[in-house]
């Protein structure tokens, strides 16, 4: 709707270089069992931005439902694909969310994480920010209880210092590592990334790109 090591360290409130709630990004890390549609299920919405190729740029038809998030989310990706330095970035899903396990991916090739957050350069930043300032608000206290069913259901499959999501000023902050600034948890290391499968059902769609 950076980079720190996909996953856990997607904290979506670094996405930007502008101060945001850690709740008001759509953007990862665990996985999200909510399939995503994939190519065809992307708007026909206009980009602010020419792209080189309408081949690997321009989706297909529209989903039903779609709404001005979602619109907003195909600009992000149109450019993303087109300028970002990343073609093949995932369509985000009807609901406008992106699919954090894809994008986890991408950035999780080598030389590939810098640009993962708004593109080389964040030649993309203004197209996420329009994403984020529409995004649809959460019930922050669902959201609070679906980040601590998490952390601790990642902690009963061995990660133990995963720490708890916490409430502050009526907004859910997503737990973790305990120190993000110098992470103490691998997100890469096969025990987390089971850990985080086992327990991706536990976040609500969305919240995955944030814990």
């Amino acid at each position: 709707m950076s980079f720190p090591t996909p996953s856990a360290g997607l904290r979506l409130a670094a996405f930007v270089a502008v101060p945001v709630l850690a709740l008001t990004v759509a953007c990862g890390g665990s996985d999200d069992t909510a399939g995503a549609k994939s190519r065809d299920a992307i708007a026909d919405a206009p980009s602010p931005k020419a792209a080189p190729s309408e081949a690997a740029t321009t989706p297909s038809a529209k989903p039903a439902g779609k709404s001005a998030y979602y619109d907003a989310q195909v600009a992000f990706v149109r450019c993303m694909r087109a300028e970002g330095g990343y073609p093949e970035y995932p369509d985000p899903k009807l609901s406008g969310h992106l699919d954090w396990s894809k994008v986890n991916e991408l950035g999780s090739q080598p030389g590939r994480n810098q640009g993962i957050k708004a593109g080389k350069n964040n030649v993309c930043v203004d197209e996420l920010k329009a994403s984020m300032a529409v995004e649809p608000k959460r019930d922050q206290q669902k959201s609070y209880e679906s980040m601590l069913a998490h952390a601790q259901c990642m902690r009963d499959n061995g990660i133990s210092r995963f720490t708890n999501p916490v409430m502050s000023g009526g907004n859910a902050i997503p737990g973790g590592d305990p120190n993000p600034g110098s992470p103490v948890l691998d997100p890469e290391s096969p025990a987390y990334k089971q850990a985080r499968e086992a327990c991706a059902s536990k976040l609500l769609d969305g919240l995955d790109g944030m814990q």
